[in-house]
């Protein structure tokens, strides 16, 4: 990120995913063979593309469209601070999400599960974190859906996150639960992390003070990029 400065702390090993896991089997397929490589980063990977609010739009209700047409489900609001591992708000940093609908189905054409799409929902947002670093999305509580892994398999409720820095090079995706969701227990993308202390950095708290009245349930979700403190990523590796 752009305030971000060398010589960081770097996780604790059993506190992010590896590449392989047992127990989540696509991961079989797909992990890496060879020892990854270094390739040394140039000013287009560090500094490219500027992302900011003039070229990327934000849209942080995903729950009402251009016409005023609502979304089904539960609206819920989902806010935290994205951090470096000393606390320290990461300003200006570009937040994305994608989520199920509350059928537990993906606008997307891959998707085939036997729910129905909401028309009204594309389950897609993007915000700029402010100068204490956080962020703020109105959105739907995504529903739970079969993923086929094993038997009986179905993934426990989730948002998506992708957060940028200052270019492609500085990106990391993780994922948001819910609390109190029996599937937890059961699923194995959530157990791939070892140590239990950072996987429940993947459970947002539920927050009264982001709860609108007699509107929305709110939950908090913050991020913190690094060190030993840090929220599992997906491509941390």
């Amino acid at each position: 990120m752009s305030n971000i400065i060398p010589g960081y702390r770097r996780p604790d090993r059993l506190s992010q995913p590896p590449y392989d896991s047992a127990g989540y089997g696509s991961t079989r397929l797909r992990h890496p063979q060879q020892p990854p490589l270094r390739l040394p980063h140039t000013r287009t990977e560090t500094s490219a593309p500027r992302f900011s609010p003039q070229r990327y739009a934000p849209r942080t209700d995903l729950t009402v469209q251009a016409d005023g047409s609502a979304a089904m489900g539960e609206r819920i609001i989902v806010g935290g601070r994205v951090l470096d591992e000393d606390a320290r708000p990461v300003r200006n940093a570009m937040v994305e999400i994608w989520q199920a609908n509350a059928a537990g189905r993906y606008n997307h054409p891959g998707d085939d599960h036997d729910a129905p799409l909401d028309p009204n929902f594309q389950g897609m947002g993007r915000v700029f974190t402010d100068q204490d670093g956080c962020y703020r999305f109105v959105t739907i509580r995504p529903g739970a859906y079969p993923w086929r892994n094993h038997k009986n398999a179905w993934r426990p409720n989730h948002i998506h996150y992708s957060v940028f820095g200052d270019g492609f090079a500085q990106r990391m995706i993780t994922q948001m639960y819910f609390p109190g969701d029996p599937l937890l227990a059961l699923d194995p993308i959530f157990h791939a992390i070892p140590d239990e202390a950072a996987r429940n950095r993947l459970v947002a708290t539920f927050d009264l003070e982001l709860t609108r009245p007699e509107w929305a349930l709110g939950y908090r979700f913050d991020l913190v990029l690094r060190g030993r403190e840090a929220t599992p990523m997906e491509d941390h590796h």
